[in-house]
């Protein structure tokens, strides 16, 4: 029942021009969505909106994740950082993508979630994927520079440790914005040491990115 659903939803998202990736489609075809959704959820896993994974955050719709993803560019082999591991579901995928020679690390700041994504992930076999527990909006400076980053929740801004972190001709894909109003998605290419070239797509909605260079936990 489920793989059926699951290959309705990459037709329908091909269809509708969300995916074109070969490695994309291959990803989501393979990602079992209803594996990082609450059991009770478990039938919507494939509706084409955000659901709620407990913690006052959501797994983002399959469509904004298409999105989001196109934009990326990730590769085969590249060392990713994500900012908002929430259910795991998004760092499946890029595990999906970037293969066993490439390595994705999740950080989230909420304990409990963490350790659900971390087992989701596990069970399925996604080894190359590191979650950690903290404050994203720092990085993770130990393993940088990154390839890609992408952040799955609002900033006011893009946060400066994420961009210094960045490999040169590396990419970072962030909601930016206020967060309870609409955002826009945008692509930030690091171009120099301390140069960048933004790009603006399309607008969104995301849960506020919390931490010291986000939201703090009395603006939200």
């Amino acid at each position: 029942m489920y793989d059926q659903k699951r290959k309705n939803l990459v037709q329908s998202l091909q269809r509708r021009g969300y995916i074109e990736s070969s490695d994309i489609v291959r990803a989501f075809r393979n990602v079992p969505r209803e594996n990082f959704v609450p059991s009770e959820m478990k039938e919507s896993a494939y509706a084409d909106r955000p659901l709620s994974i407990g913690e006052g955050q959501t797994i983002s719709a399959p469509s904004m994740i298409a999105i989001m993803l196109e934009v990326l560019e990730a590769e085969k082999g590249q060392k990713i950082l994500e900012i908002g591991t929430g259910s795991g579901y998004n760092a499946a995928l890029l595990a999906e993508i970037v293969g066993p020679d490439g390595k994705v690390y999740s950080i989230e700041r909420f304990e409990e979630l963490a350790e659900r994504g971390e087992g989701n992930l596990k069970e399925l076999g996604y080894d190359q994927v590191e979650v950690i527990v903290g404050d994203g909006t720092l990085g993770y400076e130990q393993e940088a520079p990154w390839d890609r980053i992408i952040i799955t929740a609002c900033a006011p801004k893009v946060p400066d440790p994420l961009i210094d972190q960045l490999r040169m001709g590396g990419k970072l894909v962030a909601p930016v914005g206020e967060y309870h109003r609409s955002q826009t998605l945008q692509e930030i290419n690091k171009t120099g040491e301390d140069e960048t070239e933004v790009n603006s797509h399309c607008s969104c909605a995301f849960v506020p990115l919390v931490g010291e260079f986000g939201w703090s936990e009395r603006e939200i």
